[in-house]
């Protein structure tokens, strides 16, 4: 069990370095030892945490993959789902949500779409969430004052807190579809459903293209439970493996 999971984790740490474009580095936190990792990500364009970098501690569980990889942040940040004293992170990816086909770099892909997509009503900091949900021009400009502190993002960038509204403070109208528009949208595919890997971080179109190329089943646009193997090819085919 234990060759195999550390074949499994070289083997992922592998795919990271050959992936240039997502810009994510991972590697052995001490020496060869591929039970503790250090890993870093930019922050999200449009966001407060733009032009930051991001580290994360990453412990390897003895029954990866059946069980996630536990993370925190090192770097401090200003995030309701993230514990501003201790870094540790609420993500259902991280927990429940987890499936042995998902790997290490999905989950900070998740990471990092977390920091665009916040979720203050499942908190880890209750205070930072509370400021987002009350005074969201307070919560960005904090953030983005920990962002330059602590994740040497730069000073003098042309990121403006009153351009990029935060998404609780979106108009709703222009949130909300018809159930018209969201089939078109998710090409007939239940949101919820889709949305379980764009909440990982992957593009919308991307997981619309992955499930038409797997052939999954539309089921009428109903939410259903995915088979562990097609959520495999799914993942596959999202993160470009053969």
């Amino acid at each position: 069990m234990a060759s195999n999971r550390i074949r499994r984790v070289a083997k992922e740490l592998a795919d990271i370095q050959n992936d240039t474009d997502s810009r994510i580095f991972c590697e052995p936190a001490n020496g060869q030892d591929l039970s503790h990792l250090r890993a870093t990500f930019p922050g999200p364009p449009d966001t407060p945490y733009e032009g930051g970098t991001y580290a994360v501690d990453i412990k390897i569980p003895q029954d990866y993959p059946f069980k996630p990889p536990i993370m925190s942040f090192s770097t401090r940040l200003w995030h309701p789902n993230v514990s501003s004293q201790t870094g540790a992170i609420c993500l259902d990816t991280l927990g429940t949500a987890w499936s042995p086909v998902l790997t290490i770099k999905s989950a900070l892909l998740s990471l990092q779409s977390l920091l665009s997509t916040p979720e203050p009503k499942d908190p880890q900091d209750a205070e930072v969430a509370s400021m987002l949900m009350n005074d969201p021009d307070m919560f960005e400009r904090i953030a983005r004052e920990w962002a330059i502190k602590h994740a040497a993002a730069p000073s003098n960038t042309t990121w403006n807190p009153q351009v990029h509204v935060s998404a609780t403070s979106k108009p709703k109208s222009k949130q909300t579809l018809s159930r018209e528009e969201e089939m078109k949208k998710y090409h007939g595919y239940n949101k919820e459903l889709i949305d379980r890997f764009v909440n990982m971080g992957f593009d919308l179109d991307r997981v619309v293209e992955a499930f038409e190329f797997v052939h999954i089943d539309k089921n009428n646009g109903e939410d259903y439970e995915l088979e562990e193997a097609y959520m495999g090819d799914i993942t596959a085919r999202l993160l470009g493996e053969p």
